[in-house]
């Protein structure tokens, strides 16, 4: 079959549990903000903010919207896919400095040459994160130079539960970077194969593995806008990639059938994206031609399914 067992898929790390990450939601809205620090949360723009309620966040800043923009949209996408659990917790924040929400940090944001008015993404602190390096077919095998094969039902009964149990994982990981066109993770290492020939054995860009083994996708801020634009760059290494895969969690090929049939990609995406985030209208949604690509890619991934089906 093209599907992963029942079993196995039981064994995959829960991640962020949906009520848990509602509660994270509605107590980092509305919270203050009570320190920010450099450092521990990637670019030199970002900020890692303490909360009044004691939790921690990220706070990114953009270079520019668009980037915030494909944050917030990809996370809600990976909702629609039911494979939110994945991904950090995520909300919108509006940077206002007499606002009373930054009112403790008033004078960290004259330092951080934030623009007032902007509109930056909380993401949920995670401690003792690992890296994490790309497995067979992806490791390996790409940084010896050649072509990916594609993960096949067939090719797992000698491997371990606990490498089934990730790989689980990945198929839904590379399955979402080619729908948002994601090129800031395993694809930025396949494409720096050409002058790093051993960057496969080390750690994927914006991804960490939890305690539990569960993988983290972080940082996603590539997706859906930035990515659509840069399509000629990136999909010879993202379709690629999606093709290595022929084994699905069933749940997730089933939603991306449903996208399919009904052509309701971006109308599923947008009606998430206003009941879930508050401040969506302050960034907007998709373009006309952004919502056709994404459902064109949904239709791509579906009919790629299909194939691995006939095989």
């Amino acid at each position: 079959g093209i599907f992963w067992s029942r079993e196995l898929e039981e064994q995959v790390p829960p991640g962020f549990a949906a009520e848990e990450t509602a509660a994270w939601l509605s107590a980092a809205r509305a919270a203050r903000v009570a320190s920010l620090e450099r450092g521990g949360c990637g670019r030199s723009s970002n900020r890692l903010a303490r909360l009044s309620d004691g939790s921690r966040a990220c706070v990114r800043y953009g270079i520019n919207p668009e980037q915030i923009q494909g944050e917030a949209l990809s996370y809600h996408l990976a909702g629609v896919l039911g494979m939110q659990e994945r991904l950090p917790p995520m909300a919108l924040a509006l940077v206002e400095t007499r606002g009373r929400q930054w009112e403790p940090v008033r004078e960290e944001l004259r330092g951080s040459h934030w623009a007032e008015g902007a509109v930056v993404s909380l993401t949920r602190w995670v401690d003792n994160l690992t890296a994490v390096v790309a497995p067979a077919p992806w490791g390996a095998e790409a940084g010896g130079g050649r072509r990916l094969q594609p993960l096949s039902a067939g090719e797992l009964g000698g491997l371990p539960p606990s490498q089934l149990v990730e790989l689980v994982q990945w198929s839904d990981l590379i399955l979402f970077d080619y729908l948002t066109a994601n090129f800031d993770r395993l694809v930025s290492n396949l494409f720096s194969l050409q002058w790093d020939p051993r960057v496969m054995h080390r750690a994927t860009s914006n991804l960490l593995r939890a305690p539990d083994g569960g993988l983290v996708f972080m940082d996603n801020e590539a997706g859906l806008v930035h990515g659509y634009r840069l399509l000629a760059m990136w999909d010879p290494y993202n379709e690629p990639l999606l093709r290595s895969v022929c084994v699905f969690r069933e749940g997730t090929a089933r939603r991306v059938a449903e996208l399919h049939r009904r052509r309701s990609a971006a109308a599923e995406l947008r009606r998430r994206y206003r009941a879930r985030e508050p401040l969506w209208a302050r960034l907007g949604f998709l373009s006309e031609r952004q919502a056709e690509l994404l459902q064109a890619r949904v239709d791509f991934v579906h009919r790629h399914i299909a194939h691995c089906r006939a095989q």
